[in-house]
């Protein structure tokens, strides 16, 4: 178990990570790009966000979230699972 952030995290204030949590880029990003994440911010268990994105303030995501889009403030996100 364990939480990866890549060097290339703008991160706020008042963060709350969960365990298995990655933050990272996608390969052939440019040097100015970024994962922002914004204040009061909580990521839920097994997620992993990936990409050139901006994630609000006052953000709640949910445990086994895929993020691969830029989140508003003020927002709560999940991935909806498939159920067989």
């Amino acid at each position: 178990m364990g939480i990866v952030i890549t060097k290339k995290a703008r991160i706020g204030c008042n963060l709350s990570l969960k365990q298995n949590t990655t933050v990272g880029n996608k390969q052939g990003l440019k040097e100015d790009d970024f994962i922002i994440i914004g204040n009061n911010v909580d990521i839920g268990a097994n997620t992993c966000i990936i990409g050139s994105i901006t994630i609000g303030n006052n953000v709640t995501i949910g445990a086994m979230s895929f993020v691969n889009k830029s989140i508003p403030a003020n927002s709560i996100y999940i991935t909806k699972k498939h159920q067989k």
